[in-house]
């Protein structure tokens, strides 16, 4: 019998490299990704049995081979040191059309081949090319409807969330929720305006921007956020960074919100009252804040709660839905936040449903905590949302005791 401390010394050794396998495999990631996007759907679409003539063999092979070459260099020189917008505009359409196909390749390469074999059409041949022809038709339909519902001023999504120790003074409070607006490379100016009308429209109690504003500082993107100075509401506007923030200077963003006339919640609350009742209106710094470097950026939860009564309903804004464990444990009654995009092209919600609790809508979790994650405002990158759409979010607060008629 094996001696069991030699046996226990193998375990801890094979634990301690499976973290660096990982971690090399994420090195390799930016390298791998592209890859696969672009070799797999080249050889389902062109070399599975189709026998194409060989000018059209080819002429599409060079098309996806100047795709996986195009691709990491347009978006090396759009979001790299250079911050190029055209190349990133360029590089982030090609990665949203490669995703896409790489999706659609693969199932109608698989389900339609199948469905087709067994409806007995035609021989191997017919089939593999009926396959390329519904996967190109298909990833070209998706892409347009995507690229239109990416650039429309979202739909407003309304509900009602009931929190049991609202009092009844506060019952129909009017909360807006808008978050990843990601102003960016193609300059959204107009497409923000149109977004601030409309939730001016909405009559809104309490407006609230969760993070992700834009990807770049304050001073590229000033132009397409400045219409965020014309958004108007009763009580607050009320504003916490995301993780974007922290990729290039998260304080000039604090600064322009600031100057915007929206209050930076960075860990610390504000108090909403009405009739005699009162609601406490938190916010926290991203949770990458702490390892970005800058000081004082952090999210500190019991910061942002110090000096309240905790006998008034807490309403938190943290831009990762992850920070719910926490928010539960310090009895928050409802957070709001964004970040996932509600995965934005399907099937990439599967991959945020790793890193995340919720990918959208209303969530409980715990006795007492109700997490609203919002499929975001704007878009990031790619400029297509594929059964994911955007959203701005009136969200009315109920109390378990209406006040009663006058």
């Amino acid at each position: 019998m094996a001696d069991t401390s030699e046996t226990r010394a193998s375990d801890s050794a094979a634990r301690s490299t499976r973290p660096g396998g990982l971690r090399r495999l994420m090195r390799h990631l930016p390298v791998i990704a592209p890859v696969l996007l672009w070799t797999v759907p080249c050889w389902l679409l062109l070399y599975a049995g189709q026998h194409w003539p060989l000018p059209v063999t080819l002429a599409a092979t060079l098309l996806f081979l100047l795709g996986l070459i195009g691709m990491p260099l347009a978006m090396m020189r759009g979001h790299g040191r250079r911050q190029q917008d055209g190349a990133a505009i360029l590089g982030d359409t090609l990665l949203g059309a490669a995703w896409v196909l790489f999706t659609w390749s693969v199932l109608l390469g698989a389900l339609l081949r199948l469905a087709l074999t067994v409806a007995g059409v035609g021989d191997g041949q017919d089939r593999a090319r009926i396959v390329t022809w519904a996967t190109l038709g298909t990833a070209a339909a998706l892409l347009a409807w995507g690229y239109a519902e990416a650039r429309r001023v979202p739909r407003v999504r309304r509900l009602d969330v009931q929190l049991p120790r609202l009092g009844p003074g506060l019952d129909g409070t009017r909360v807006v929720l808008i978050t990843d607006t990601h102003y960016g490379p193609l300059d959204r100016a107009r497409w923000s305006e149109r977004v601030c009308a409309t939730v001016n429209d909405l009559r809104a109690d309490l407006v609230c921007h969760t993070g992700d504003i834009a990807d770049g500082t304050a001073e590229r993107r000033r132009a397409q956020a400045a219409p965020l100075g014309t958004v108007r509401a009763t009580r607050a506007l009320v504003y916490v960074t995301g993780n974007h923030e922290y990729y290039t200077e998260a304080q000039g963003w604090v600064d322009l919100m600031d100057e915007l006339g929206w209050e930076p919640l960075r860990n610390r609350h504000l108090l909403l009252e009405r009739g005699g009742d009162t609601l406490v209106v938190a916010g926290v710094d991203d949770v990458t804040a702490g390892s970005s470097g800058l000081p004082g950026h952090r999210a500190d939860l019991a910061g942002a709660l110090d000096g309240a009564d905790p006998d008034h309903p807490v309403l938190l804004l943290a831009h990762q839905p992850k920070f719910i464990d926490r928010a539960a444990g310090h009895g928050v009654d409802l957070q709001l936040s964004g970040h996932t995009h509600g995965g934005q092209i399907w099937p990439f919600h599967h991959l945020v449903r790793l890193d995340q609790p919720a990918l959208a809508g209303l969530s409980r979790h715990g006795d007492r905590t109700l997490l609203y994650t919002s499929r975001g405002t704007g878009f990031w990158g790619p400029p297509f949302r594929v059964f994911a759409p955007s959203e701005i979010t009136l969200l009315v607060l109920r109390s378990p005791e209406r006040p009663s008629a006058s």
